[in-house]
């Protein structure tokens, strides 16, 4: 079963989970004098802090950081997921944790599920948001499998609703409601989420930044000080290129 959305600027895509695969030839961040640990604010780790960037994603750690990592990832895609679970605690604990690396997250929505689930994990801002991707990408299995198992004649109806009503809509078939009402929010703050137009828009304009000057075409995707890393889409990979990044 597929299902598709549009809005303003238009993203039109349907519910492919292989669709988060990339390509390409290697790129590597350049590295120069190796850089030096910088301490946290008193009383605090910098895994502690975290901010909403000026393009909308949220970034953790130390924000002047001399190496930027910056992740494009779908909470839909299992390619994003299975990075999370084998990046998330090294990346903390080895990089973030010594203030040479920053980390942000862009959400990088590839369908209508994808943005409800989007909606939902934003939806309490900052503090909370690294913790709780990781618990959806966790847990992504059974909101996917839940969502594919609907009836194609209640799929339909789903598509046809606004889009407002929609995501609304998909997250209650998802049980995407029940996951975030266990972990704190409030029915009517998910109902405001998943209708809120300036949300939405904020998401657009997230994957067309990412489409259109970061050059994004799958996920994961990451850049290191602003230079695209080709042909890295596992931890692996993408650790060897943060220890040359750090010297």
């Amino acid at each position: 079963m597929k299902l598709r959305w549009s809005v303003a600027p238009m993203i039109v895509a349907a519910v492919a989970l292989a669709g988060c695969d990339k390509a390409g030839s290697d790129n590597s961040a350049k590295p120069s004098a190796p850089v030096a640990a910088v301490a946290p604010p008193a009383g605090q780790q910098w895994t502690d802090i975290v901010a909403k960037t000026p393009q909308g994603g949220f970034i953790m750690g130390n924000p002047e950081a001399p190496v930027k990592l910056v992740e494009y990832a779908s909470l839909t895609c299992p390619h994003c997921r299975d990075f999370t679970a084998a990046a998330a605690e090294p990346l903390r604990e080895n990089y973030i944790k010594s203030g040479k690396v920053s980390w942000e997250f862009r959400p990088y929505v590839l369908n209508s599920l994808d943005v409800a689930a989007t909606l939902l994990t934003r939806c309490q801002g900052p503090a909370p948001y690294f913790k709780l991707a990781e618990q959806v990408y966790a847990d992504q299995g059974a909101w996917i499998g839940r969502f594919q198992a609907l009836p194609e004649a209640e799929a339909q109806r789903i598509q046809a609703l606004p889009p407002e009503q929609q995501f609304r809509a998909l997250a209650g078939a998802a049980g995407l409601d029940g996951f975030f009402r266990a972990r704190g929010l409030p029915q009517a703050k998910i109902d405001a989420c998943l209708s809120d137009k300036a949300a939405l828009d904020e998401i657009v304009k997230i994957r067309d930044l990412g489409t259109n000057q970061d050059k994004i075409t799958g996920t994961p995707s990451f850049l290191i000080n602003g230079e695209l890393q080709e042909s890295v889409y596992d931890w692996t990979l993408l650790e060897a290129k943060l220890r040359e990044a750090v010297g």
